[in-house]
């Protein structure tokens, strides 16, 4: 089993009741998940039709947020990002312009710079995205859709044509950079510029 612990600190503080569940059941599930999240929040979140905003987020012009969503408290969010089918952004997370953000968890004090994709994706703490860097989530090129991921030297299916990134804290990724589904990071990862991180290969 993949301890999101390992990989996040504190994870399962969080996200109490999903610390069994392996990182693409999560995402899979993400937006019953934050539904339930969302009705324990006290008032320092606005909250209109499963949208909670905290009061001390900003958000900038023309962002679109599909419900259900949490923005936590000094979050920042650019310009003409686009969030969809439930996204939960802990606190002080900056997302910049023209970012795509889908069923995705992105922990504290992470940032995804700009013209960004992450998509199924649970993201730690202290995380920085630079431009262009991709989070994908499905294999468009591959005959055989279902999602592999690469664990302590093991290939675990997923049994899951949706699922992106588990990226551990403090980690790295470079400008144009390119997290092939099913990628694992651990804990102060790197990724170069312009990088392919393809950890199954094609069968």
């Amino acid at each position: 089993m993949i301890n999101i612990d390992h990989f996040i600190e504190n994870f399962s503080t969080i996200f109490k009741n999903q610390s069994q569940l392996a990182p693409w059941q999560i995402t899979n599930d993400l937006k019953i998940i934050i539904e339930k999240m969302i009705l324990d929040l006290d008032d320092n979140y606005v909250i209109k039709d499963q949208i909670a905003i905290h009061k001390l987020a900003v958000i900038e012009n023309n962002v679109t947020i599909k419900k259900p969503a949490i923005v936590g408290a000094n979050c920042h969010i650019g310009a003409n990002a686009y969030f969809r089918e439930g996204v939960y952004l802990a606190d002080s997370v900056k997302i910049g312009p023209g970012c795509e953000i889908k069923n995705s968890i992105i922990f504290s004090n992470s940032a995804v710079a700009h013209f960004n994709y992450i998509g199924n994706s649970i993201i730690g703490r202290n995380i920085n995205f630079e431009a262009g860097s991709i989070a994908a989530n499905h294999y468009n090129e591959r005959a055989i859709k279902k999602i592999s991921v690469l664990y302590k030297g093991e290939v675990i299916e997923t049994n899951s044509e949706k699922f992106g990134s588990l990226v551990g804290d403090n980690s790295k990724i470079g400008a144009n950079a390119v997290l092939s589904p099913g990628t694992i990071l651990s804990k102060d990862s790197i990724v170069k510029r312009l990088e392919l991180v393809e950890q199954v290969p094609l069968k």
